[in-house]
């Protein structure tokens, strides 16, 4: 894509469809985009220029750079030396220090545990002989995870017994991982916070989400029965890690709610699959808000546009014309090839109270396997 000189270029490390969702909210302000990811034809690759190569061809690294206003990442996993690298080169937003926090979770629980805040019992195995210790500490059931690399339920594995720890560690390839507490949560929840670069902040409404064999399949936004005060926990949470990591842009916080009580699960440095419903069913989606923040324009509003439901579309997509016909109901694909546990799209379905939200979405969840 070209421009005149004043055109604005945002760079976005990984081409997937969170970064196809930035350029679809950043083209129609005028901003200009460019990816960097290692396939043929990444989701991105409909709203701007594809640099092919990995996070490690410095090349590909430099051709990326060039001429950009700001870059940004959309996914925690981007190596560090890559985000060093683009950093010297371009401003990068956020920085490379929320990366080496979320992209470990052993890092991760331990910047958490020093800002305070409430997470589940952890602990650390590096060989096998620290698998009982760790057992002890966390009790059981628990969760192995692997340190790094883990997504949509992969690198876990359960743990229900003392005999299970060692089979459940092997199992995870003998890599260094966490030991965590298994929360009997009453719901999983997420905060999707933004921060501008003088600091402001904003927050969108908690969102209820449910999963399935560790992939998201259903966010509603706002919670149901979530009180202000529970509002403002999640919102303290979120102020203290931005705080502490002087962020800027979206951040995301996926949270256990148990007995009334919030606990930290994981962070996410980026736009996030819970934060989707926004697109339609908030004044500015997470998308623009990322945008702003970057480029350092006024954050728009969080407010929610009524009640609001996105459904996750994985492993193949209904006939469209079923899911359009559904009052209320948006569609979204990212142009990714149908695959087994593969997120190919999501459906936003909007209501003006919780009894039409719920019909409605009964008609999406009859035309789309959620399993």
């Amino acid at each position: 894509m070209s421009g005149g000189a004043g055109a604005i270029r945002v760079g976005v490390l990984g081409g997937g469809q969170l970064g196809r969702m930035l350029g679809l909210a950043g083209v129609p302000l005028g901003i200009q985009f460019r990816f960097l990811d290692a396939s043929e034809a990444p989701p991105a690759g409909a709203v701007g220029d594809v640099i092919h190569g990995s996070f490690d061809d410095e090349a590909a690294l430099d051709r990326f750079c060039a001429g950009l206003t700001v870059a940004t990442y959309e996914f925690e996993n981007v190596p560090l030396t890559t985000a060093r690298r683009v950093a010297a080169r371009v401003p990068l937003i956020p920085s490379e220090r929320p990366l080496g926090v979320a992209q470990d979770r052993w890092t991760e629980k331990c910047f958490l545990r020093e800002l305070g805040v409430t997470l589940p019992e952890f602990a650390l195995i590096a060989r096998a002989e620290d698998v009982p210790a760790a057992i002890a500490r966390t009790g059981l059931p628990a969760i192995l995870k692997t340190r790094r690399l883990g997504y949509d339920g992969k690198g876990q594995a359960r743990v229900d017994t003392i005999d299970d720890a060692q089979r459940a560690w092997a199992s995870l390839g003998g890599a260094e991982a966490t030991a965590e507490q298994f929360i009997r949560f009453d719901r999983e929840l997420s905060i999707i916070a933004v921060r501008g670069r003088s600091a402001e902040s904003r927050f969108y409404p908690l969102v209820h989400n449910r999963h399935e064999g560790g992939i998201l399949r259903v966010s509603r936004a706002p919670a149901p029965d979530h009180s202000p005060a529970l509002q403002s926990a999640a919102e303290s949470i979120a102020c203290r890690v931005m705080d502490a990591l002087d962020y800027i842009g979206v951040l995301a916080i996926e949270l256990f709610e148990a007995g009334g009580r919030l606990l930290v699960n994981e962070l996410a440095p980026r736009v996030h699959n819970s934060g989707h419903w926004t697109i339609e069913g908030a004044e500015c989606s997470q998308f623009e808000n990322h945008l702003r923040a970057l480029l350092d324009w006024p954050l728009g509003s969080t407010t929610a546009r009524g009640h609001c439901q996105m459904i996750n579309l994985i492993g193949e997509v209904p006939p469209a014309e079923a899911l359009l016909a559904i009052p209320g109901a948006r569609l979204h694909l990212y142009g990714k090839a149908p695959r087994s546990g593969r997120k190919l799209g999501h459906v936003t379905v909007l209501a003006e109270n919780a009894d039409q939200l719920a019909a409605r979405g009964e008609l999406v969840r009859a035309n789309v396997r959620l399993s």
